[in-house]
């Protein structure tokens, strides 16, 4: 463990202590402004709890919240309100770059379960298969539910696996929607990236060869892009006298940011051994690296109705259709991937996903006897196309086409849930709480091919003479041996007991058993305990065992590139696991992550002051991770020698990885009412975070070449270990007074590597602090203004140094955990109906 978690889990031991004065405090910072605490439903099933009152940590994160930020998602959003709750916002990665993953505890994206209303989420169709946090997981795309139908988010920061199933090992998102029967907004917001930053320069090359400099000077870039505009409305309707719908819908149109940086490579072939005249003219800034182009639309409804007999009946439906546009790096008009006559002045390929996302949900709550009873069917479907734009295939020389039809893929998930909820008196000092339910769920993962161009080798070759590298650049396309169509079915059932041993002292307990049909079964149980000293402060802990299903997509997903290598075609591939060359190299079918949860913490009211501060331990055994490209002489030949002709290696999903992670939340807030200047409401939050890595994965196939290579390298490990915050501070002051209002919020992140394959290039990204600012008007009393700027103060992360960025067009981290786009200016205005 290194210091910094060393010295966090100390300081979680202390405060206890320390807020064990809660009471003597009390008394004299009065009562009188007592709040209205919110009830949860998340973490409990025990009906009127609220956050403050449960035996594990819940953030509760209003939809105002939601709406007081310039850039209106709902992972940024949580990024600036939970204390562990990250959103990098990586760029170059493909289909990560419009599908982003968050992380939560500094555990992988697939590692947080999603719930909408109290009901799981399906995934997205995307793995993660670049070099980005979150490699090799598959995740939840939470920007496919537009912020006006969101009442409030709650956020579980403790595991639940026995509450909730897989996935649940660092916590539980459940995002509860808008019930109203009456009322509604429409809004228009408009902001742009408003920016300045420094890049690395150089003069186009007029001297000796050479397009890079060993220290090449900077030079302040000024720019203004990114131009957002977002229109979103909601309306409640009521549905006779004891129903309602909501309706809402959200156009989002998001033009791309360029942070590429100034292009320093020769950009043409010599002519003559002198350089060509228009290197002093070609525009170096050439490359996208930034935020992607957007084109969103979605419409979500919720609804529920009550029958006469005291039944409801619920249900909902989303659709979201988004078009992006991101890009590759760019191709030089001397590189051999171009094809001149085409491009003479070198091209830069974009990757255009459209992703469409569906979901629909009913449900029925009513009375049996003494338990309350609820079933529901949802059903949700993530599908994601791709279109290669400005691209060729260089192998089919001049009649190449520059647009490609590059296939994509999809997954939907179908899950089916009867549970029941009754209180029992047991002679305890509350009633015995009971919740059993059952589910069953059935999920499809498909890969569709693209068109033949897509990725093909037409054999044209290079001048020299050599072949070249098939399909289209920037991603080519699926081929018909990739294409899968498999599903899997899982039944799970728990049970969950809470109660009052004494008045003071709160049990939970549960209990989950689950089957799954590609790789069995798996048990978890939790015990949750919470202890009030007295009514200002409690003590609280949990224990439990988690788990997480490997997904489809990490068991089927594949995709195929053709390399030469001697003049000789080999195939690299993402072999799935059950595929006999991933068998004869040791993969092996998948089995669950399982892990072990610790929690110890405390809940202190001192007055209308609440802390809490709650440590955390969670020790994963067999992480599912994405091995390196096995590419090695040693492994061709191995192959080769099996019959695998042609087989130039490639990478499979392996279990294997053990890691620990240890860390600390502390969430503290404030509300201050005064009769001149208003109501502020302050609140803290911080949070420190370590994982070590402590076991990698091996195959005894490839661990008896003469020279094994490694499953899992030192880049990947760091990642795990270094590449999120190892803290995050967050201070925020929300004021109101009469029809004025502002938000001022801060948010402080540490240190983070980005790791490079070679040791000596490993760069610090030294700690940063942005700040927001928000101020609202309400003109009238339906009309609403509001103007502000994230990231006011314009910071960025350290750029890349010379070595990290040899052609100049990458200055930025995908490391970082803020992105790295600058100020965003912005202006909103509601009318409320």
């Amino acid at each position: 463990m290194n210091n910094n978690a060393s010295g966090s889990l100390r300081l979680a031991a202390s405060l206890p202590l320390l807020l064990m004065t809660a009471p003597a405090m009390a008394q004299t910072a009065g009562e009188g402004n007592k709040e209205i605490e919110q009830v949860i439903v998340t973490g409990t099933r025990v009906a009127n709890r609220s956050a403050l009152d449960t035996a594990v940590p819940v953030d509760v994160v209003s939809g105002e919240q939601l709406q007081n930020l310039g850039v209106s998602e709902v992972s940024q959003a949580l990024s600036v309100t939970v204390p562990s709750f990250n959103f990098p916002r990586p760029g170059l990665n493909d289909g990560t770059d419009t599908v982003r993953p968050a992380t939560l505890r500094g555990l992988a994206p697939d590692q947080t379960l999603v719930l909408v209303n109290g009901k799981r989420r399906h995934q997205s169709a995307l793995i993660n298969i670049n070099n980005s946090i979150g490699r090799g997981s598959t995740a939840v795309d939470l920007n496919t539910i537009p912020n006006a139908i969101i009442q409030s988010v709650e956020v579980l920061r403790d595991g639940a696996s026995a509450q909730y199933g897989s996935d649940a090992i660092a916590g539980v998102i459940n995002l509860r929607l808008r019930t109203d029967n009456e009322g509604g907004d429409a809004g228009v917001i408009y902001g742009w990236r408003e920016t300045s930053y420094d890049v690395l320069v150089g003069s186009p090359p007029t001297n000796p060869p050479g397009a890079n400099f060993s220290s090449p000077p900077r030079r302040s870039r000024d720019t203004s892009d990114g131009e957002t505009l977002t229109v979103s409305a909601w309306k409640g309707l009521p549905i006779g006298t004891t129903g309602s719908v909501v309706i809402a819908a959200e156009y989002k149109d998001q033009e791309h940011t360029e942070r590429g940086g100034y292009d320093m490579r020769r950009q043409y072939p010599l002519v003559n051994g002198a350089y060509d005249p228009r290197e002093a003219t070609f525009d170096r800034y050439n490359s996208w690296y930034g935020e992607p182009e957007l084109d969103q639309k979605t419409v979500f409804v919720n609804a529920e109705y009550e029958v006469a007999s005291g039944a409801s009946i619920y249900g909902w439906a989303s659709w979201q259709d988004r078009d992006a546009v991101s890009a590759g790096f760019y191709r030089i008009a001397g590189d051999d991937r171009n094809t001149i006559q085409i491009y003479p002045d070198g091209f830069l390929p974009l990757i255009a996903p459209d992703v469409v996302d569906i979901s629909a949900a009913v449900g029925t709550s009513w009375r049996l006897g003494e338990w309350d009873m609820d079933s529901s069917l949802t059903y949700g479907r993530n599908e994601m196309d791709y279109e290669v734009r400005n691209s060729l295939n260089r192998s089919l020389g001049t009649a190449s086409p520059t647009t490609f039809d590059s296939g994509g893929f999809d997954y939907d998930q179908l899950t089916l849930n009867v549970s029941g909820v009754r209180t029992v008196d047991v002679g305890l000092a509350s009633p015995l709480n009971i919740a059993v339910g059952v589910e069953a769920r059935r999920e499809t993962f498909s890969i569709h091919a693209g068109e033949p161009n897509s990725y093909l080798n037409g054999g044209v070759r290079l001048a020299n003479g050599n072949p070249t590298q098939s399909g289209a650049q920037v991603f080519p396309g699926f081929r018909p041996e990739n294409e899968v169509d498999e599903d899997r079915t899982a039944v799970g059932a728990y049970i969950d007991l809470e109660a009052n041993i004494t008045e003071k002292f709160l049990t939970s307990v549960a209990l989950r058993g689950e089957s799954y049909s590609d790789f069995g079964e798996n048990l978890a149980g939790k015990l949750s305990l919470r202890y009030d000293f007295v009514p200002q402060f409690a003590m609280r802990a949990s224990v439990q065992n988690g788990f997480k299903a490997p997904s489809l997509q990490q068991q089927y997903f594949s995709t195929t590139s053709t390399n030469f290598i001697g003049g000789l075609p080999f195939d690299i591939a993402t072999f799935p696991v059950n595929n006999p060359a991933a068998i004869a190299l040791g993969a092996q079918p998948l089995d669950a992550e399982e892990s072990l949860n610790y929690s110890l913490g405390a809940v202190a009211r001192l007055g209308d002051l609440t802390i809490t501060v709650d440590a955390y331990r969670i020790d994963i055994e067999d992480r599912i991770v994405l091995s390196e490209n096995l590419t090695s002489p040693d492994v061709v030949n191995y192959l080769t020698g099996l019959g695998f002709v042609g087989i130039g290696g490639g990478r499979f999903f392996i279990n294997g990885v053990d890691t620990t992670t240890e860390g600390v939340d502390i969430v503290m807030s404030y509300p201050w009412s005064t009769d001149a200047a208003g109501r502020f409401d302050f609140t803290v939050t911080a949070n420190f975070n370590s994982t070590d890595v402590t076991k990698v994965p091996t195959t005894p196939q490839l661990s008896a070449l003469p020279t094994p290579p490694i499953l899992f390298n030192r880049f990947n490990v760091l990642s795990y270990e270094e590449g999120t915050p190892e803290n995050k501070f967050s201070a925020m002051i929300n004021w109101t007074l009469g029809g004025w209002g502002a938000t001022l919020r801060a948010t402080r992140y540490g240190e983070v590597l980005s790791p490079d394959p070679n040791p000596t290039l490993d760069f610090t990204l030294s700690a940063t602090t942005l700040v927001d600012l928000e101020a609202r008007l309400a003109i009238t009393e339906h009309i609403k203004l509001a103007f502000g700027a994230d990231n006011i103060t314009d910071e960025y992360p350290d750029p890349l140094p010379p070595q990290n960025n040899l052609t100049g067009t990458q200055s930025f981290s995908n490391y970082s955990p803020f992105g790295r786009s600058g100020r965003f200016v912005y202006g909103r205005v509601n009318y409320t109906f």
